[in-house]
């Protein structure tokens, strides 16, 4: 039996699952925490990736392994192969002004001709901006720029700093993939290269090795062991890869935040910066749209209920579609799609027969998936054709989720199994190296709530966002 590995590398953890290629089948896994915070030594991940290998039991047997991870993220090298600072991750927000300034200096509508996308604060771009004008001792020193995959993927095969590794500071060993090199404000997945003038827009300079990209199935090299390691992926693309999505497929993933993406054979390209064009791991593209909105919407009404969300679940279906006309707007945090950072949750529509727990509860799922249908409309709007939505994330369990889901979606909906889709997406990439093609394994569906569609429902909420974009 042969056994591949698949490793997420994310913001809170690292998780790596061990599967068999002829079928897929989990045959065992393990994880390891990251630190909290904004800015991570690098060393912590490669700590809790050793850490997370020994739990799933080694690598001893595993023919290929291949690391997905968070995105954008700026981990900088100097010449010997040193972290020169902790990495800035993508959640780190001090370089928003530098994406400001770099928009204003290039244009929203070249960043999005040139690279799909225009640049936030999460992409690399924009910090490496931010490094070289508060840190610029630090930026002298940088040689070499990678993302947190490319660096765990190039230390997994041996390389680093003299003292600490086995192959020494080969910085040309670096590599990446289409994916995440799209994350980073400063390469084309449309032209499947790097624009050497926007890294220099950023960095101030260009004589920086940044890591060879790789196309989808190519073999990076291998561990000092002999384990084949893949060219890895950011994270959404991986966890596209791992649920076996293809054209026409849309993944909305309800978690801390939410993410609403699609695989797409064409690049999105949309200069208000809605929907960032990224690249997606099998060699097409991944339009994607991000709230800061989703699960702990449905957490926070169900504690302002004073009820677990199993009870707040039975509530939100005892309410009829529209909520009694209750509308919850909830941009707790702010919003990122619309961008509206400093937006506040508002309620509209009470009247004293209005006012239950049932619409109260109805009105908080039918709020977050109001914003995940701008998002959906945004997607749809590049291009993308909306055959199919794959529900996934912790909040996608619960049966209010899934019902209320199928009435706010005008596509049919599939709430897949529970699951590592990241490090799946990995364990399906570490496949492909290893056979030369991509293996065929099975998505375990859990539910395919009955199409409802219920327009009553955007309608609502549309009328309301628009209200609360205007008063913030």
């Amino acid at each position: 039996m042969t056994l591949v590995a698949g490793v997420d590398s994310s913001t809170q953890s690292c998780k790596v699952v061990i599967r068999e290629l002829e079928t897929g089948v989990l045959a065992r896994s393990g994880r390891a925490s990251h630190p909290d915070g904004t800015e991570v030594d690098p060393a912590a991940w490669w700590l809790a990736l050793q850490e997370a290998i020994a739990a799933a039991g080694g690598l001893d047997d595993v023919a290929a392994i291949s690391i997905a991870g968070q995105q954008h993220g700026m981990v900088v090298l100097d010449a010997e192969g040193r972290v020169i600072r902790p990495a800035l991750l993508w959640n780190d927000t001090r370089s928003a002004a530098a994406a400001a300034e770099l928009i204003a200096e290039i244009g929203a509508g070249e960043f999005a001709h040139r690279t799909g996308s225009v640049p936030v604060a999460s992409f690399t771009l924009t910090k490496l901006r931010w490094l070289r004008d508060h840190e610029p001792a630090n930026a002298a020193r940088v040689a070499a720029v990678a993302l947190p995959h490319d660096w765990l993927t190039w230390r997994l095969m041996g390389y680093g700093p003299a003292a600490e590794s086995t192959l020494g500071p080969v910085l040309d060993a670096l590599i990446t993939d289409r994916s995440d090199a799209s994350g980073t404000a400063y390469f084309s997945s449309e032209r499947d290269e790097y624009d050497l003038d926007l890294l220099e827009a950023g960095l101030g300079r260009r004589d920086v090795v940044l890591p060879r990209v790789l196309a989808p199935g190519q073999r990076a090299g291998s561990t000092q062991s002999g384990v084949v390691v893949g060219p890895g992926a950011g994270d959404n693309a991986g966890a596209a890869l791992g649920l076996g999505a293809g054209a026409g497929d849309v993944v909305v993933s309800i978690g801390t935040s939410g993410t609403v993406f699609a695989v797409s054979e064409r690049p999105a390209l949309d200069e208000t910066g809605t929907v960032a064009g990224f690249a997606d791991a099998s060699g097409h593209y991944l339009p994607l749209i991000a709230t800061l909105n989703a699960a702990r919407v449905l957490s926070s009404v169900a504690g302002l209920l004073g009820v677990d969300l199993d009870v707040f679940s039975g509530l939100a279906l005892a309410a009829a579609p529209g909520a009694g006309g209750v509308v919850l707007v909830p941009y707790f945090e702010g919003e990122r799609t619309p961008n509206l950072p400093d937006a506040k949750a508002s309620c509209h529509g009470l009247t004293i027969a209005s006012s239950t727990r049932e619409n109260m509860a109805r009105a908080a799922v039918e709020g977050m998936f109001g914003g995940l249908g701008a998002g959906l409309d945004a997607v749809r709007g590049v291009g993308v054709d909306a055959r199919r939505l794959l529900l996934i994330g912790g909040a996608a369990q619960s049966e209010a989720v899934q019902r209320i889901a199928a009435q706010v979606f005008d596509a049919p909906v599939v709430v897949p199994a529970p699951g590592e889709y990241v490090a799946d997406g990995g364990a399906v990439q570490a496949a492909w190296v290893l056979a030369g093609e991509p293996p065929d394994w099975p998505l375990e569906v859990v539910a395919e709530p009955e199409p409802d569609h219920q327009p009553v429902i955007r309608e609502q909420y549309s009328r309301y966002a628009r209200l609360a974009g205007s008063v913030q």
